[in-house]
């Protein structure tokens, strides 16, 4: 049984090890400017180099204590992880837009204090010479993405489309959305390129049909208990008494209509006189106690009531009748016997 357990257990970890890899493998370089001197400011209005992170999946994903490195030694195996992270700018928690939502993008800004803000990194990028950026997982061991950047302009960005890279122009530079939007792209061309293997579309369908389904098991639910509350009534207005007192109303209700209506010929024809409306009243009267007495409810008490019957046995107990031995000679002579 311990074992069994200790295999579960292990399973467990290792999937939701799995998952979490998963979850940090959707996280990707996107875009990066090496030379900002007409890009975005910073909340202390400096310019300076930016990295951008894209969320590709669907689901949010918190970012913190992964880290970015310019330093190509890293790529060593036998380098041990202190060692590695040495060489590393590590994102820090703390700041709730590290948790990046679904296809949302995230800006850090580079060569930059750490005491500025949580997006700020001390992270070395040269500003017109190649440079290698690579972007490790919180342990880092495994290397989720990597780009080597060429020498760029002022203003110039190189940025990801699809599984390629590109040099954009300062006019062209998005930091923050989309790399490339096409204005005259149609809504399935723009679904395709945004979710090619269909797990978007997959997913909503399914949340739909879920939500379908939940709203179902609620109306069926709410309904068998109305039903069951309406079954509970009917069986309370079944029960003997209620069904005496209804007929009792009834009797009386067709007592005093027919009542009415020989009282009303009465009045009309003006033949009847008053000993005739007494004699109506009271045979009214007199059926109405029959049939409400008729109406029983079924039910039957029992009252205990003093009897006297102990008095009596206390006596019986004083009579005796004595004994008298005989023989099969002997005549058997009755006697009397004796009260005391």
């Amino acid at each position: 049984m311990n074992k069994t357990r200790l295999l579960l257990s292990g399973m467990l970890f290792l999937s939701t090890t799995a998952m979490f890899g998963q979850g940090a493998k959707n996280i990707r370089i996107n875009e990066v400017l090496t030379n900002n001197t007409a890009s975005i400011v910073d909340e202390f209005g400096n310019r300076e180099a930016w990295i951008e992170l894209e969320n590709t999946s669907f689901t949010t994903y918190n970012i913190r204590g992964m880290y970015f490195t310019t330093d190509r030694s890293v790529l060593d195996p036998q380098m041990s992880v202190p060692e590695r992270i040495k060489r590393m700018s590590v994102i820090p928690s703390g700041d709730t837009r590290t948790q990046i939502g679904g296809r949302q993008h995230i800006i850090f800004f580079c060569n930059s204090n750490p005491a500025q803000g949580k997006l700020h990194l001390s992270l070395q990028v040269p500003l017109s010479q190649p440079v290698w950026i690579g972007f490790y997982n919180g342990n880092a061991e495994e290397l989720i993405d990597s780009v080597t950047v060429p020498a760029l302009a002022a203003d110039q960005s190189y940025a990801r489309h699809g599984n390629a890279w590109s040099v954009k122009s300062a006019e062209n530079v998005t930091p923050g959305i989309e790399n490339f939007i096409k204005t005259d792209e149609t809504k399935d061309a723009k679904l395709k390129r945004e979710d090619p293997y269909g797990v978007g579309i997959t997913l909503l369908a399914m949340g739909i049909v879920f939500f379908c389904l939940a709203v179902l098991f609620l109306f069926f639910w709410l309904f068998g208990l109305v039903m069951r509350h309406i079954d509970a009534a009917k069986k309370v207005a079944e029960v003997q008494p209620i069904k005496a007192v209804t007929k009792t109303v009834e009797v009386t209700h067709d007592i005093a209509h027919a009542t009415g209506n020989i009282l009303q010929d009465g009045l009309e024809k003006k033949g009847i006189d008053k000993e005739v409306y007494i004699a109506v009243i009271s045979m009214a009267l007199k059926q109405y106690q029959d049939d409400v007495h008729d109406v029983e409810s079924g039910i039957i008490t029992i009252k205990s009531h003093q009897t006297g019957w102990s008095e009596e046995g206390s006596q019986m107990t004083h009579i005796s009748t004595p004994f008298i031995p005989t023989s099969h000679n002997a005549p058997i002579i009755p006697t009397t016997p004796e009260i005391h």
